[in-house]
Order: structure tokens, then C-alpha cells, then sequence
């Protein structure tokens, strides 16, 4: 099943700008997906499997490093194809 989410990270600092470059720098190494970023958020698009599992790992890195931090994050299953 393919989805396509769109996420956004709001790092509760006043260094906000180096979380929100790392996670996307992280997520962009996980080949399979598709990703693409705009000034407001990032979209995700690939296998539900593979997506939910970069997401997982992505999030937990991020919120291990990033003392306190909020994940906004809307999925869509069966996305259309552009």
C-alpha cells in the first residue's frame, strides 16, 4: 500500500533551524522514498511499510537529540499518482 504523509517539525528552542535540517537530511537518505520539501513541511511518499519505519526511526533520533520538540504529521493512504 502506498501513502503519502506530510510532516512538520516545530522545535520548542530558540536554535530551531538546525533540528528541522537534520531530520529532513536524515530522511532523504532512505532511498526507496520519495521526498520533497517546501518552507512549511515535508512530504513523504513511498511504501506504508518503509515510510512508517523511516518515520519511527527519524522521529525517535530527533527527539532523543532535540530536548522538547512537536511532530505535526498528516498520512494519506492510496495517494494519486502525479
Amino acid at each position: 500500500m502506498q501513502v503519502a504523509v506530510d510532516i512538520s517539525l516545530y522545535p520548542l528552542a530558540d536554535e530551531f533551524l538546525a533540528p528541522i535540517t537534520d531530520v529532513i537530511q536524515r530522511l532523504n537518505t532512505h532511498g526507496s522514498l520519495e521526498i520533497r520539501t517546501n518552507p512549511m513541511s515535508t512530504q513523504i511518499r513511498g511504501d506504508y511499510t518503509e515510510v512508517m519505519n523511516a518515520l519511527r526511526q527519524e522521529i525517535r533520533t530527533t527527539f532523543e537529540a532535540v530536548p522538547k520538540a512537536v511532530f505535526a504529521i498528516r498520512i494519506l493512504n492510496n495517494p494519486m499518482v502525479e
